[in-house]
């Protein structure tokens, strides 16, 4: 299948110029390379059309808001970002954190909400919300206070616009314009409606509050940030050094305290819910059911046990509908929906070792399985209660794919789902909300993104942007040159499989022998050798003469909750196994030089790049660690805790998976890198570690990144960043 496309795309561009020479300056410079990428893409609430938000040719980081009209199937610009704001837009550090944390990147419209009517649309920019008239293509600006407004949500009726100033709930009514101030005592450590840091960075949650669906009620949380350890760190900038006091829940440290309430719009009251006797715990769940029924998810501080409730408006009493446990972790998903027409949910659970969907009623009762096999399922996509359809994301054909499913509602077809998406490669999908259509985002090893609206037959109505590779792509000069990857798998000696991607070197020669690059990620819920579109970086290095290898190990995603958990309580050691797996692999190729092979990552990957070259520097000659975790008690308590426990005061887990305890290992040359304002991945890590290689006497790289977070955003450094590495790898790898 992958030879074939290959095949095909090399034929496309045979008939092409002469390449040019491909550059990390061209990598990333303006227009992208990879082609335009729509982001946020909706459905408006009518399904009249489809919006979404994409770069410009000159500055692909100015987002505007475009739309495609099912009623004349044109493609236009709806809102020209410069139109509602044009000048420099100042966040508030609150603001900065949490699009870290959302990983929003950019200038000009970066987020926005449809209005129930689908006749107006709601942005927040530079601080304020603005309500967008689309018939009168006129901006009105709700907000104008010198506080920072954000988490702008409009209400499911489409009667208010509720959002965050200074800890506090507000909303404005659309009709009067009037605006009212609903909670009234956040400050200092309290804060209503806002999500806690590690809610944001680690749950996938990044609101605190929920509007019920008649605009009557307001769920939120309210969170006690007073428990958690207040640090100073430093954020290193070119001409000033900003010491930020930060709540950072590192492991084994309090968390914040957490309350839910549900606020009554009419009478301004709250109602506070019983969580329990148990203060330390997490709600990394809440989702209206009915309008007087409310659901959230109650985890244990140990994430071994979730419990789905539900609370009653009317009664005043919440039932536990279900329990999930595990003796490693149980995973969050955003999965449960709700029927309209039932008292039924649909639920995922892992409890059989894959992850897959069931249907629940209203008291708990499983009534059956709606998937089942030895595969698991990516994400509940929609759900078509009149036709009794149920669509999903998932693997069941090969976990190097991500295609779209549908099942019975009945469950009569949880066995043998029908696959809709028909394009080998990874797919993401988009639902319209009566679950009519769809919006795919595609793509494989040789095709760029490309985003198709469909219609839920998986029939594709039009291109939203095809991206094709033609003469006018902005790849069509280096197609000439272009490397196509492959996938393959290796059996471990412990028996499991293990996947790779391949690129063999320019003008490859089966007679020579080549350095490697081993680009490596290795942690929890990333999977990097799929049929997908590939980081440029690496095309890259192999047309500068490197085989780039990547191996997902254990302990990665889409492979079931037995291959993952395999890292519980001893990160670094398993996938570290599985990365020599894949060095002997390598070592084994007749093209393969096994004296120059060498390791990046970043993030986790970072952490696993010092790993290699700490644990296994016979296999490894050197290595590119990227903002590493260097020490598990510095990382926060809902990540680090989920798979190595709770820390102890003796805990010889965390010892046993921190860098700092193999450091006498490094044989050969390291790179270490690190952003000097980074609030994920403290900078303490790399601190650490540099004070402990230079008491060893150990010689290293450092280069650090002034003013930088954790991606270390911004053109400048992401070239400066990469020629580094090419340079680093050029003379510890190539031949002198």
């Amino acid at each position: 299948m992958y030879k074939k496309v290959c095949l095909l795309f090399f034929i496309t561009f045979s008939a092409f110029s002469a390449a040019e020479e491909l550059t990390i300056e061209r990598i990333f410079s303006s227009p992208a390379l990879s082609g335009a990428t729509p982001k946020s893409l909706k459905y408006s609430p009518d399904g009249s059309r489809v919006t979404f938000l994409k770069g410009r040719a000159d500055d692909r980081q100015r987002y505007d808001l475009w739309e495609y009209s099912l009623s004349d199937n044109k493609t236009r610009m709806l809102v020209n970002s410069d139109s509602l704001f044009s000048g420099e837009e100042v966040l508030s550090d609150e603001e900065k954190a949490r699009r870290e944390r959302k990983r929003i990147y950019g200038s000009g419209i970066m987020e926005y909400s449809w209005s129930e009517s689908g006749q107006a649309l709601l942005f927040p920019l530079a601080g304020d919300v603005f309500y967008y008239d689309i018939a009168k293509q006129k901006s009105q600006q709700l907000t104008k206070s010198p506080a920072f407004e954000t988490d702008i949500q409009v209400s499911p009726k489409g009667q208010y616009v509720s959002f965050i100033r200074e800890q506090n709930i507000f909303v404005v009514d659309l009709k009067t314009g009037e605006e009212h101030q609903l909670t009234q005592d956040g400050k200092g450590p309290i804060k209503n409606g806002m999500a806690e840091f590690v809610a944001q960075e680690e749950m996938g949650r990044t609101t605190g509050y929920w509007w019920s669906p008649d605009d009557r009620h307001i769920a939120y949380l309210q969170i006690d940030e007073s428990p958690v350890d207040e640090i100073v760190r430093s954020e290193i900038y070119a001409d000033r050094i900003d010491m930020i006091k930060q709540r950072y829940p590192a492991a084994g440290r309090p968390n914040v305290l957490v309350k839910l309430g549900i606020l009554d719009l009419h009478s301004g009251k709250t109602r506070w819910l019983d969580l329990g006797k148990e203060r330390d715990i997490y709600i990394p769940r809440v989702k209206w059911a009915r309008d007087t029924l409310l659901s959230y998810q109650w985890q244990a501080r140990n994430q071994k046990e979730l419990e789905l409730r539900l609370f009653d408006l009317n009664s005043g009493k919440t039932n536990t509908l279900l329990t999930e446990r595990s003796d490693s972790w149980v995973n969050l998903t955003k999965d449960l929906r709700f029927l309209e027409n039932s008292d039924e949910f649909i639920w995922t659970s892992e409890k059989n070792g894959y992850k897959h969907l069931y249907l629940y009623d209203f008291k708990g009762r499983q009534q059956h399985p709606l998937s089942q096999g030895e595969w698991p399922i990516d994400a509940l996509e929609a759900v078509d209660e009149v036709n009794g359809k149920v669509y999903f994301s998932g693997r069941k054909d090969t976990p190097l794919e991500k295609h779209l499913y549908a099942v019975d509602l009945q469950g009569e077809m949880a066995s043998k789902p029908q696959k809709v998406s028909s394009r080998a490669g990874m797919h993401a999908f988009t639902f319209a909300r009566d679950a009519s259509g769809y919006i795919d985002i595609f793509s494989n090893l040789s095709t760029p993104p490309q985003v198709g609206l469909h219609k839920v037959d998986g029939t594709r109505v039009t291109w939203l942007e095809e991206n094709a590779l033609g003469k006018e792509h902005p790849l069509a000069p280096y197609m000439d040159d272009w490397i196509v990857p492959q996938l393959g798998s290796i059996r471990a000696p412990q028996g499991h499989e293990l996947f790779y991607r391949i690129y063999k070197p320019a003008n490859f020669d089966a007679n020579k022998r080549y350095p490697v690059m081993v680009y490596l990620y290795g942690g929890p819920h990333v999977q990097l050798a799929t049929n997908g579109w590939d980081r440029l970086f690496n095309q890259y290095m192999a047309q500068q003469g490197y085989i780039v290898f990547t191996l997902d190990n254990r302990g990665s995603a889409s492979r079931g909750k037995k291959f993952e958990a395999s890292i519980f309580e001893k990160m670094g050691t398993v996938e570290v196994e599985d990365q020599v797996t894949g060095v002997k692999f390598l070592r084994s190729l007749p093209y393969v030089d096994a004296e120059r092979i060498g390791v990046y990552g970043h993030s986790y990957g970072g952490y696993m790049a010092l790993m290699a070259m700490f644990k296994a520097g016979d296999y490894f000659k050197a290595g590119i660690s990227g903002a590493p975790v260097t020490d598990w008690t510095l990382y926060d308590t809902h990540y680090t805790e989920r798979y190595m426990g709770k820390l102890d005061a003796d805990d010889k887990a965390y010892a046993a998976s921190s860098v700092l305890a193999y450091t006498d290992g490094l044989k050969g040359p390291l790179l270490i890198y690190h952003g000097m304002a980074d609030d994920n991945v403290l900078f303490t890590n790399t601190t650490k570690l540099v004070k402990k290689l230079q008491d060893e006497g150990k010689q290293f790289e450092l280069m650090t990144y002034p003013g930088k977070k954790h991606s270390l955003r911004g053109e400048k450094t992401r070239k400066h960043w990469h020629k580094m590495m090419k340079d680093f790898f050029d003379r510890h790898l190539k031949p002198s």
